[in-house]
């Protein structure tokens, strides 16, 4: 079994990427693909909750609830993650393991879209070493595993593939194949772990995969979501930027190596994600949204977190337009946490695809906005702080004209709260936050 290389405490999962798919700016002589996720996804991964521990039974006991309590709402995605496969099959490729999927990947899938959901499955890139110390055959070619394999280099950041050489005769033939073949089981999202340039366990530049990936993945001719996990990183700006424009892809990007995750202290994990989110924003829009990791709410105290710490991280990843995909065990929801996941103008912001900013993150008493246009505005208040605090959202920090009032609606609580002139403050609990629209009144 394959395993994530991140630190896991309270929030157990780290989730992956960059999501939404969407097409981005064609290169010369290239019409650009399809858009897949025109709005950031919204589902469930196996991780978390299950590590490997998945089977046929497992999965479908999941979409069945998704199906009965949250497809309603927009979660659709049921995400096999790390441990399906167990061995190759005679062409190089992951196969699943028997003892937990005795019918086979095919059929889950099948189930999954029964209910009108989504499937999706796990892969890192690179050409495995097994199939290469084997030599196994490239399907339809006479090629094999060692004519397009550089074993020189590694094939990803976690080391157990090389690289595929794409200049050679039948590397762009085993991607198809491969992409062939899990669009024949039904697959409608890949997650792409331990990708390179970025961080990881091991140096690797996989920018060339992704190219071949996505293109292989378009002459399917089945819808796919292409999400990149794990070992991208943020830092560097010009990075994203060949990425999402000059392979153009559809998908996530993780950045495990520069934001590690949720650690045990609350301290830390806002320090990692309250502080880099803000320099991901100009990369996220339709096709490439930025995954905040999963939502580790949904099984109460489980996660380590308390009601108001799930209320400010509901508020964080749908303030950043993240994906919405849950690590929990949905056969055991809480009810407050079900409320939470479920909350439609909650939701709405998260789908709006508006990412917010801070005014500024000089204390932990912090005010994030976005610009909804039509003199509509998402306004977040947070108390990041170990003890309780008061914080006030000025509008002219939004940019609104001193003296203009504004309606302020609670989108936790469904309140119209008035007309505020100037501003509007709350005191919060430690770790607290609340979510606001506030709509310019007419003159």
């Amino acid at each position: 079994m394959r395993r994530r290389l991140t630190s896991v405490a309270a929030l157990a999962a780290l989730c992956v990427t960059l999501t939404a798919v969407a097409a981005q700016p064609a290169q010369a002589g290239r019409a650009p693909h399809p858009i897949v996720a025109a709005r950031p996804p919204m589902g469930w991964s196996s991780w978390s909750s299950l590590r490997g521990n998945i089977s046929e039974a497992a999965i479908e006991a999941q979409a069945d609830v998704m199906h009965r309590q949250l497809q309603r709402y927009g979660y659709q995605y049921v995400n096999v993650d790390a441990g399906w496969s167990d061995h190759l099959d005679g062409y190089g490729r992951d196969a699943w393991d028997a003892t937990k999927f005795p019918h086979g990947i095919a059929p889950v899938a099948r189930y999954v879209h029964s209910l009108g959901l989504k499937f999706g499955i796990y892969l890192v890139p690179g050409i495995p070493k097994a199939a290469v110390d084997a030599n196994l055959p490239i399907y339809g070619t006479p090629y094999h595993a060692a004519d397009i394999a550089d074993t020189t280099t590694l094939g990803n950041t976690l080391g157990d593939s090389w690289r595929i050489d794409y200049t050679k005769p039948g590397a762009a033939q085993y991607i198809q194949s491969y992409a062939d073949l899990l669009a024949s089981w039904g697959v409608d999202y890949i997650k792409m772990d331990f990708i390179g340039p970025g961080g990881g366990n091991n140096p690797a530049d996989n920018t060339g995969d992704i190219q071949q990936w996505r293109a292989a993945l378009d002459r399917t001719h089945r819808r796919i979501h292409l999400e990149l996990s794990n070992s991208l990183s943020f830092d560097d700006a010009s990075v994203w930027a060949s990425y999402a424009n000059g392979w153009r892809i559809e998908g996530d990007v993780e950045c495990y190596s520069s934001c590690p995750g949720f650690l045990t202290n609350w301290k830390q994990r806002v320090v990692k994600r309250w502080t880099d989110a803000p320099k991901w924003v100009p990369f996220a829009g339709p096709g490439h949204w930025n995954d905040m990791d999963s939502v580790e709410i949904g099984n109460g105290d489980v996660d380590g977190l308390t009601p108001d710490e799930r209320v400010s991280v509901m508020t964080l990843w749908s303030l950043q337009s993240s994906p919405l995909l849950l690590g929990t065990d949905l056969t055991k929801l809480d009810p407050y946490d079900l409320s939470l996941l479920t909350n439609r103008e909650v939701i709405a912001v998260d789908q709006s695809g508006r990412p917010a900013r801070p005014v500024s993150q000089a204390t932990p008493q912090q005010v994030w906005f976005s610009d909804n246009g039509h003199g509509s505005y998402t306004v977040a208040l947070f108390n990041l702080d170990a003890t309780a605090a008061t914080v006030t959202a000025n509008w002219s920090d939004l940019g609104i004209t001193a003296g203009r009032a504004a309606s302020v609606r609670d989108l936790w609580s469904h309140t119209d709260l008035g007309a505020m002139r100037d501003g509007f403050g709350a005191t919060l609990a430690p770790h607290a936050a609340r979510l606001l629209r506030v709509q310019l009144s007419h003159r």
